[in-house]
């Protein structure tokens, strides 16, 4: 008799059990705007599906009688620019301090509290800072990003760093690599793989920085949209909003996961698909 815990379903199992929450919060969300949209037709707190469609014509279909774009477009457009230039930032910073951090015991000892410290500073509390800084411009918005995930990935290179056997490291010292040509050959090689999925780990804090500076000063992106269509309560275009965000999240989670094992086959191997 197999035990519950060794059972493995199979994949047409586990798309349908992965697919039942989903299809259960959207039964859930019918049957309760039915039930409010029967006792008050103006409600506005969940929204029909006639409603869901009119707005996202209107903003993902319709051109901007001010501006004549696209607005769902230009939204998603402008957030992704401001995403990617801050993740890319923060991948090439983790990689040159990371490194050193935890290959390097001098500066592992002069630098790696004070990295430890800058990633307890709540990125949030000195976004007026950047503002001051930076203006209410671009470079504010990706320095949020940068200044919010950069300590995070360092810290877990760092630690992934330290981790490499180090039988490795003597081996290569004994056939004469030098310190650089150990960091090439022997350390950045494993550290690929591990920087993308620190990458994946992070994005959703990435992406909380960035929908909290556009809600704060900017003038499009897809956090500045939600925040200025609260004020009318407007749920039929917040929630088509959130929901893209959250699909644009598991997309690049999902990107960046298959990506790392087919450039990486060795760093999937023995472990299981999650």
């Amino acid at each position: 008799m197999k035990r519950f815990m060794n059972l493995r379903p199979s994949k047409l199992t586990a798309l349908f059990l992965g697919l039942l929450p989903f299809l259960f919060v959207g039964m859930f969300y019918l049957v309760a705007s039915n039930e409010r949209l029967t006792n008050n037709p103006n409600d506005k707190l969940l929204p029909s599906m006639a409603s869901f469609s009119q707005a996202i014509n209107r903003m993902a279909l319709t051109p901007s009688k001010r501006t004549g774009e696209i607005l769902f477009i230009e939204d998603t457009t402008s957030s992704l620019k401001r995403l990617g230039l801050g993740i890319l930032i923060s991948a090439a910073l983790a990689m040159l301090i990371g490194i050193p951090l935890g290959f390097l015991p001098f500066i592992r000892s002069g630098f790696s509290p004070f990295v430890a410290a800058v990633s307890m500073v709540p990125p949030m509390a000195i976004l007026p800072i950047l503002f001051i800084v930076f203006g209410m411009g671009e470079l504010a918005k990706v320095a949020l990003i940068v200044l919010g995930v950069t300590p995070l990935i360092i810290r877990d290179l760092q630690q992934r760093v330290s981790e490499i056997p180090e039988e490795q490291l003597i081996k290569a010292q004994t056939l004469g690599a030098s310190t650089w040509t150990i960091v090439i050959r022997v350390i950045l090689p494993q550290i690929l793989p591990r920087l993308f999925d620190s990458i994946r780990l992070t994005l959703g804090t990435a992406w909380i920085f960035l929908i909290s500076a556009e809600a704060i000063a900017a003038t499009e992106g897809l956090g500045y949209r939600i925040f200025l269509v609260r004020r009318y309560m407007s749920m039929d275009v917040i929630l088509p909003y959130v929901l893209w965000i959250t699909f644009l999240a598991f997309l690049f989670d999902y990107l960046l996961k298959n990506m790392t094992y087919k450039l990486f086959p060795w760093y999937s191997a023995g472990k299981a698909e999650k």
